[in-house]
């Protein structure tokens, strides 16, 4: 399968010039990058988060593969829909899937299920990889999509995918994509994504999902980040780091209706 890209010249640039000339503005030079166990960034427009997408993909080394978890906006498809075969398409060329470790994944973790639906129209996915390529144009990814939403079946996969690559020959990626509080003025926005932000950076992924149901934060991509979290204290991560934090209004000048942005590590 060839997946055309759903979002191109909306959430991000449309053509490879104006895409390349954001990036190159919009991720910083780091002299000494993080091998990292995974990320969380955003997936908004790239005029509202891509900065904050920018400062956190640049902070760390991409390697030659990525697993990208992301939110189900559509609420089409499976409850994990994962893609073992096929390209991606963006403005700056064709990124294809990475078949062996997919297969790995869906062999480990009966819950993730071979899905295309669920992805044809997403943009929680699409809208990362030009970071991606930008940073290591030789990337391979595993896309999944996720509606689960017991806490059971979310520790289930994280622990399936951080057991895979613990075993797996060459480094691997998480990137969990998501934004934060969803239309409420910026000083709630900011206090309630500190709440969600202090669990991520815990390592604490049951904590994150009852801090974000209790607290009524609207972190869209909170079942992926757990995911994530899982993955990553399976394969022995010791810290979260806050890259970069922002809103909505701080670029469009409206501070009653924002949507949060966070860019976080996982070493």
């Amino acid at each position: 399968m060839t997946r055309r890209p759903a979002v191109a010249g909306q959430f991000y640039p449309g053509t490879a010039e104006r895409l390349a000339a954001f990036l190159r503005e919009a991720v910083p030079h780091e002299p000494a990058p993080v091998r990292a166990l995974g990320v969380v960034a955003p997936h908004a427009g790239y005029i509202y988060s891509g900065g904050v997408a920018g400062k956190v993909f640049g902070r760390v080394l991409v390697p030659d593969t990525v697993v990208l978890l992301g939110p189900n906006h559509t609420g089409l498809g499976t409850p994990a829909s994962i893609l073992s075969r096929g390209t991606w398409l963006t403005p700056l060329g064709p990124v294809p899937v990475a078949e062996a470790l997919a297969d790995a994944l869906k062999a480990a973790c009966p819950l993730l299920e071979e899905d295309a639906l669920a992805h044809a129209h997403e943009h929680s996915l699409e809208v990362e990889l030009p970071f991606l390529q930008h940073r290591n144009p030789s990337v391979q990814i595993v896309p999944i999509a996720f509606l689960l939403r017991g806490a059971d079946d979310i520790e289930e996969v994280g622990e399936a995918i951080g057991g895979v690559l613990a075993g797996w020959p060459e480094p691997v990626l998480l990137v969990a994509s998501s934004d934060m509080t969803h239309y409420e003025p910026h000083a709630v926005a900011q206090r309630k994504d500190a709440e969600a932000i202090e669990r991520v950076l815990a390592l604490d992924p049951r904590g994150l999902l009852e801090t974000t149901r209790s607290r009524r934060i609207s972190m869209c991509g909170v079942i992926p980040t757990a995911v994530l979290l899982t993955a990553a204290r399976r394969l022995g991560a010791t810290r979260g780091e806050l890259v970069a934090y922002a809103t909505s209004g701080e670029t469009s000048g409206d501070y009653e209706r924002v949507v949060g942005y966070a860019g976080m590590l996982v070493v």
